[in-house]
């Protein structure tokens, strides 16, 4: 099967690195990105969360479309409860007219933060209530519509308007964004990489099945996000795992924080964690790049998606680059771009 291959990159902090660094790695892997032949890359977007540093997609995203000409740029996600569907499709009109047709718009319903800091961001506890309401509106503003009369934001448009418009993408990690992506007949990402494979069995089907087609999408497009790992040797891909490894342990007991070394994070564990950490390798995607290639093609096959969408984190900048160099040319994707 012909498989599209995109990354969504989360600007994870990594111990010994200042958080700048992390940004500007960010900066620079999308750059590579685009010589290799993704075809997105996406930007996720999290509060006060001491792993993950990238708090402002749009920002971000700004500056990968000042440094790129032809890859897709997206966030992955916004979370919109935070925010004014307004304010946030000016933000993604001005992207769009700095990269014309290039813009994705992932939005989702998640804080991307604790409760108290969602509540910084939004005081009304209420936010996500209306979040598929939120999602109409800032559709009409995104594409230039106008809203029906009556509703307040009728004759109010999000500027700056232009032949093209940004591309509205639904996130979600449950059927609750499955059903909404059909209703609305918006392409949907399933952030399997969250739930380590749960509900995308349910999920998808359910999107391709209840699908509407829309004035943008005619037929489903689904996509997953998974988290992958490639390096020269199925050895040396499972000691680069180890970071990722402790972090998800660590994160379990409730210890969240920056990622470590290799040979750090493989510290000491007791029965009851090794046991854990057998699980985690056997159902990680992790290996060589003819490893990791064939498991994600069998993902794919089994949940009948025809993108896939890999975060990969890794404590030493040059694995991660290489890493996603290696599934770059395990699926030949410089040869199927359209430079």
């Amino acid at each position: 099967m012909s498989l599209r291959l995109s990354i969504l990159d989360q600007s994870a902090a990594a111990s010994g690195r200042g958080q700048d660094a992390t940004i500007r790695q960010t900066l620079a892997l999308a750059q590579k990105a685009e010589a290799w032949g993704y075809d997105r890359f996406w930007v996720s977007e999290h509060h006060s969360h001491p792993s993950i540093v990238g708090t402002a997609p749009e920002v971000l995203m700004a500056a990968i479309a000042a440094r790129t000409q032809r890859i897709r740029i997206g966030s992955a996600g916004v979370m919109l409860p935070h925010y004014s569907a307004l304010k946030v499709a000016e933000q993604f009109r001005v992207l769009d007219a700095l990269a014309p047709g290039r813009i994705d718009l992932g939005v989702g319903r998640a804080p991307g933060s604790d409760g108290r800091t969602a509540q910084l961001l939004n005081p009304d506890r209420h936010a996500s209530e209306r979040f598929p309401q939120q999602v109409m509106e800032m559709q009409a503003w995104v594409s230039g519509h106008n809203l029906p009369p009556g509703h307040p934001g009728h004759n109010v448009f999000a500027y700056p308007l232009s032949e093209t418009t940004p591309t509205v993408w639904m996130l979600g990690s449950s059927d609750y964004g499955a059903q909404l992506a059909s209703h609305l007949g918006l392409p949907y990402a399933f952030a399997y990489f969250i739930t380590d494979g749960q509900g995308a069995d349910e999920a998808l089907p359910i999107y391709r099945e209840t699908f509407r087609p829309s004035a943008t999408l005619q037929k489903p497009h689904a996509a997953l996000c998974v988290w992958a790992l490639a390096a020269d040797t199925d050895e040396e891909a499972l000691r680069l795992f180890e970071s990722r490894a402790r972090w998800k342990m660590d994160r379990n007991l409730g210890r969240i924080g920056a990622l470590l070394p290799p040979e750090e994070a493989a510290r000491d564990y007791s029965p009851a964690e090794q046991f854990a950490l057998q699980r985690l390798r056997e159902g990680a995607l992790i290996g060589s790049a003819a490893t990791v290639g064939r498991k994600l093609r069998q993902l794919a096959v089994r949940l009948e998606v025809q993108e896939l969408v890999v975060i990969t984190w890794t404590h030493d900048p040059a694995a991660q680059m290489r890493s996603y160099e290696l599934l770059a040319q395990e699926f030949e994707l410089a040869a199927n771009s359209p430079l």
